[in-house]
Order: structure tokens, then sequence, then C-alpha cells
């Protein structure tokens, strides 16, 4: 640009309009990523990807990406024994927190006997969403919906060490979700395709990011919304 353009637009004469001309003046001027995001650009490390179109690990509140849950299963179970609050977003929750050798069962009691903050939200098992949800992978209805309520039920059994609150939520499953303090693990759900054997992103919440706000509002607006299992 040159320093006559640049008077013009310094002194209003001029207006920014064209998305390029902003991702110049970011380049020209070195901006942190946190700027270039309040100016709705990429990343640099997004922008400079080697030609691809968006690569989601590049984007700074995705901090990690496992292959599968598994391969986070570690790091998730010491992050979990030392949060006061987890949220979970599951469809029936039984790999997750419903059985005792599940993922998170054994994260839960704490020894210094202060009491964790559990909120859990999982699929109806009455309504039409579960029936199309079990479809999809080739399972009864009737079996997914028991599987929920043992889950249910299983929590129950933590009101002795948690404060446990269980709610439905009613739509097609699409995501899968662990909330540990300021980090989501997240992972889908699809056709043939269960939650556990998607890739699961680590997202942290960052001063401008929507990744981890975004989770978190769907996840309120699911427990505002969902019916209360009584405790």
């Amino acid at each position: 640009m040159t320093q006559g353009r640049v008077n013009e637009l310094i002194k209003g004469r001029r207006t920014v309009r064209e998305l390029d001309v902003f991702e110049r003046v970011a380049d020209g001027l070195g901006m942190p990523d946190d700027a270039r995001h309040l100016l709705g650009l990429a990343s640099r490390r997004e922008a400079c990807g080697g030609g691809r179109a968006f690569d989601l690990a590049a984007f700074p509140e995705v901090v990690r990406v496992f292959t599968e849950q598994a391969a986070a299963a570690d790091e998730i179970q010491r992050a979990a024994r030392t949060t006061d609050e987890l949220d979970v977003l599951a469809v029936r929750g039984l790999g997750l927190i419903g059985l005792n050798d599940s993922l998170l069962r054994s994260s839960l009691t704490r020894a210094d006997g202060k009491r964790l903050r559990l909120r859990v939200l999982l699929l109806d098992p009455e309504c039409p969403a579960l029936a199309d949800r079990a479809a999809e992978i080739g399972e009864s209805a009737e079996s997914m919906a028991n599987g929920v309520r043992l889950t249910a039920a299983r929590l129950r059994d933590l009101t002795d060490v948690c404060d446990v609150e269980i709610r439905w939520y009613r739509s097609l499953p699409t995501w899968r979700l662990i909330r540990v303090g300021k980090v989501v693990y997240v992972s889908a759900f699809d056709s043939g395709w269960e939650g556990h054997e998607s890739a699961l992103y680590k997202v942290m919440e960052t001063p401008y990011g929507p990744l981890y706000r975004g989770f978190r509002r769907m996840f309120d607006g699911l427990m505002d919304e969902g019916a209360l299992l009584p405790a």
C-alpha cells in the first residue's frame, strides 16, 4: 500500500471493505492471531497452511487433535480428577460415565472430600431421535433406550460423592462433549459412526475464540431445555 493510500484511510477519506485489503494490512503489521480474528481473518498458521482450504487443527482454540477417544483417555482422566466442574453430553453415556470401567467413573471422587459439580445430558429414551440414532448404527431402539436408563440409574448412585444433575435432550445427536473446566473435548456422531470412534478435538477457552464459548452455550441451552431427572 502506498503512503498516500494509508493517509486517506487514517483520515477517513477511504474505507476498507475488501477482505484481501484487511489481510494485507494484517500481514504488513505482523498482527498476532488474536488481533487477526477481531478483523474476521484466519490465523497466520491457517493462512499459510500449504494450500489447504481449511485446517481446523490450525485454529488457535484447537490445541490438539486425537485420532479417537482412547488416545486422550489418560489426559482426560487426569483433568477430571482435579476439576470442580464436569459436563458430559452423550447418547447413553455407558462408555463415558455409566459403568465402573468407563472413562470418567474412577475420576469423580475427591480425596479431600470436596464435591464435584457433575452435569450430564443423555438422549431421552422415549423420543423419536433415539430410534433414529439406533437405526443409524444398526441397533434396536429398545436396547439403546435401556442403555440410557442404565446410565441414569448408575449416575444416581453418585449422589454421595457428587452434586449430580441429569437431564434428557431430544434432538438427533451430533456432538459428544466432555467439558473439564476451561477445556472441552469434543467428537461427533454420524450415520454408522459412534462418538468414541470419531477424531477428538481438545478445545481451550481463549479471549476471542468462538468454539469453546459456542460448545458451552450449546450445552447450557440443552440443559435449560431438557427434562430434569429426579435425584
